[in-house]
């Protein structure tokens, strides 16, 4: 488990600092691909369908599903996609030890009685539905792709279950409204000018739940294009 924290925390490290010397490049250099567009033009234009694989430091690795709305681009280069993530998992065997030891701790405090080997908890299962607000940069690269980087915020509707919690205050703390941060980056291929092919990585960071996700599928664009965007 402490390997999985580290390199967990090496990864958001190595993100940052990508995200920051990223940030550094002229935003009309990258822009340049892609027009100016102004806010007028930010309006719905198409949708992202989407299977990945996350890998959690406190949950086990889960598919995640997504559905992401293409607003346009907000300024030079820059688009906006609204989206919504599901994904369930059980809460990693370490954490649910930890549980167990503090309900034997409160327990035992309030002058109760641990039951002979410690409390059972069993498997605890952990849902997660996301909304979030994406923002990234897009330019057109060779290959005939396009590479997007950016960064979002987040909502995420957490909730836990298990035989042995339902209904009890270990339900209820497991269950929670948060607030979270990712940094982001894609590639799409277009078959067409209205359809492509995508694929990206995200990493999440939300209090004491933090992972990296990555994730594939289509995208469907009925609205206006960019003249990078033409095929």
């Amino acid at each position: 488990m402490t390997k999985c924290v580290n390199g967990m925390k090496m990864v958001i490290a190595v993100a940052v600092a990508g995200g920051v010397v990223t940030s550094l490049v002229p935003l009309e250099a990258r822009a340049q691909d892609l027009a100016d567009y102004d806010y007028e033009n930010l309006s719905f234009r198409g949708m992202s369908f989407d299977v990945g694989y996350l890998w959690a430091d406190n949950v086990e690795n889960a598919r995640t599903y997504g559905v992401q709305f293409d607003l346009g681009f907000l300024g030079p280069g820059f688009g906006l996609t609204p989206g919504v993530t599901y994904w369930k998992s059980t809460l990693a065997q370490t954490e649910v030890d930890q549980f167990e030891t503090r309900l034997g701790e409160l327990t035992t405090d309030q002058g109760g009685t641990v039951p002979p080997g410690g409390f059972d908890l069993g498997v605890i299962d952990r849902s997660d539905i996301v909304l979030s607000m994406d923002g990234q940069y897009v330019w057109a690269i060779p290959l005939n792709l396009f590479f997007s980087a950016g960064v979002g915020l987040s909502a995420h509707f957490l909730s836990g279950s298990g035989q042995a919690i339902d209904d009890t205050f270990i339900e209820d703390l497991l269950g929670s409204v948060s607030a979270g941060f990712n940094i982001h980056a894609g590639l799409e291929f277009p078959i067409t000018s209205r359809v492509r092919i995508n694929g990206g990585s995200k990493v999440e960071v939300l209090g004491d739940l933090n992972y990296v996700e990555l994730r594939g599928g289509l995208t469907f664009i009925w609205g206006g294009l960019a003249p990078e965007e033409v095929r």
